[in-house]
Order: structure tokens, then C-alpha cells, then sequence
């Protein structure tokens, strides 16, 4: 049960810092966020680690370069379409990306039922009609959601090239760099603010930091496919927290929706683990 709460922990936090972000849109826009939360992410990884950089191939550092810009892509859409759609809706649609993999990988005829299940929570997602979400920001969700599947095979190649977490710390520093124009052209002086940046440094721990200790703790107690299993509830708290947080309000269709989603998360994993050993999931 420790494990388990260390989980569920790292949820929490995630979608906290979400939502402290969100409400940071107006001051510092998506893509300053963005800057703000890799930036400190990098700096806290740096002092945490202090990673070498002897003893590695250059094809080893063109892998943390390739995960560094799937890192800035991947949180740059993913606030992109918070600020356009709820969280909980977000998060369900972001989730597709690994949901898509587990059932590749788990290479049985029965994961069509679970990509059908997933669909058709989808399509309840929009509440009846797509009409209702904003085009530009499901289509920034897909595209987080592909990054996501991008990100787990890229952090299963840096992982393997590099000890503990230098490459991720490193990867972090490259996606920092590249959300540097982004985010100084959204935000401008904002980021001098120290409101601002004391915000964003609170976004990077607990939507990086935290999250990335906790399943570390909770990896070395559980088995991966029960890890992956739990993470499957990000959009159930995500919504709660868009609820409690943000005052966003869901559907009964779209809660459905959301449910429907985390179904099929769990069965596409369940039967990916018996097809393979383990499962990755995101940190970032």
C-alpha cells in the first residue's frame, strides 16, 4: 500500500501542478510555462544527479538530443491544449499515445476490443459531438498524445545508454534550451516577475520532480505492469482536479468517456505485460 499511495501521490501532484499552470496562462502564456517548468526541471536534475559527460558514443547523445526535443514538443502541445480544453479532457486524450503502444504490443486479436473501447470513450468524450471541444486544442492533445508514445520509446533507449538518471537530466537541459524562444516570445517580461517564476518552480516540482521521485520509490516495490496499471488513472484525477481547482465541470457523457478511456488503459497494459516484460511510462 505504500507503493501504491506513492503512486497516486505523484498523480496528485502532477495534475496540481497542471492546474497552478493553467492558472499561470494569462501572465506567462502555454509556452512560457513551458520554459519555466523544464528550465527549473533541468536545474533541479543537474544539482540532483550532476551527470557526466565522458564514456558515451556520439549515437548515445544523439538519442538524449532526439529526447530532449520530444520532452520541449511534447509539454509545449500539452499546454497548448490546456488552455483551450479542461483538463480531465486533455489528459484522457494525451493518454491515447501509450494506449496505442500497449495494444500494439500486446500483438492479440483481443486488444482490438480494448481500441474499440477506447474509440467509443473517445467519441462520449465530446459529450455527443465534437462540436462542443475546440478543434485546435483536441488536435494539440493528439499531438501530445504521440509525443507521449515518442517519449516512452525514447527514455527506454536514453535509459539504456546512460546511468541512473544522467540521460533524462541532460535530455531535460536540451528540451529547456529549445523552449527558450517559445516561451520568451509568450511570455516576455514576465519572466522576470519573481511571482512568476516562484510559480513556475513550484509547477516543475510538482509536475516533474515530485512525480519522478515518487515512482522511482514506488518502481523499487511494485511490479512495472502494476505501476502501469495505476498510472492508467491519470485522467480520473486529472478531472477531479480540473473540477476542485479550475471549476471546470464534466458531462455525465464525458465522465463516461473518461471512465471508458481508463478501461481500456487498464486491459491494453494488463495484456501488453503478458506479451512483454514491463511497461514505461512518462516522468515529464
Amino acid at each position: 500500500m505504500p507503493a501504491v499511495a506513492l503512486v497516486v501521490a505523484g498523480l496528485v501532484c502532477q495534475e496540481v501542478g497542471a492546474s497552478i499552470a493553467v492558472l499561470l496562462f494569462p501572465q506567462a502564456g502555454p509556452l512560457g510555462m513551458v520554459l519555466l517548468r523544464l528550465g527549473f526541471s533541468a536545474v533541479i536534475l543537474l544539482a540532483v544527479t550532476r551527470p557526466g559527460v565522458r564514456g558515451h558514443s556520439r549515437r548515445d547523445w544523439a538519442a538524449v538530443a532526439v529526447f530532449g526535443v520530444v520532452l520541449a514538443t511534447m509539454n509545449g502541445l500539452f499546454y497548448l491544449a490546456l488552455e483551450r480544453l479542461p483538463l480531465g479532457v486533455t489528459v484522457t486524450i494525451e493518454v491515447l499515445g501509450p494506449l496505442t503502444l500497449s495494444i500494439i504490443a500486446a500483438g492479440r486479436a483481443r486488444a482490438f476490443v480494448w481500441a474499440g473501447l477506447a474509440l467509443a470513450g473517445v467519441v462520449a468524450l465530446a459529450g455527443g459531438g465534437w462540436d462542443r471541444l475546440d478543434g485546435l486544442g483536441v488536435a494539440f492533445a493528439l499531438g501530445a498524445a504521440a509525443m507521449w508514445a515518442l517519449y516512452i520509446l525514447s527514455s527506454a533507449r536514453v535509459g539504456a545508454a546512460f546511468a541512473k538518471l544522467d540521460g533524462l537530466a541532460w535530455a531535460m537541459v536540451i528540451g529547456a534550451l529549445v523552449a527558450v524562444p517559445f516561451g520568451v516570445v509568450d511570455a516576455g517580461a514576465a519572466l522576470l516577475r519573481p511571482d512568476v517564476l516562484a510559480l513556475g518552480a513550484a509547477v516543475a516540482l510538482l509536475s516533474s520532480t515530485l512525480p519522478y521521485a515518487f515512482e522511482l520509490i514506488a518502481l523499487r516495490r511494485l511490479a512495472a505492469s502494476a505501476f502501469a496499471v495505476l498510472m492508467s488513472l491519470a485522467p480520473a484525477i486529472a478531472a477531479l482536479a480540473g473540477f476542485v481547482l479550475l471549476g471546470q465541470h464534466l458531462s455525465w457523457l464525458e465522465a463516461a468517456g473518461i471512465a471508458l478511456v481508463i478501461v481500456a488503459s487498464v486491459g491494453a497494459i494488463r495484456g501488453a505485460g503478458r506479451a512483454a516484460a514491463g511497461a514505461v511510462e512518462p516522468v515529464a
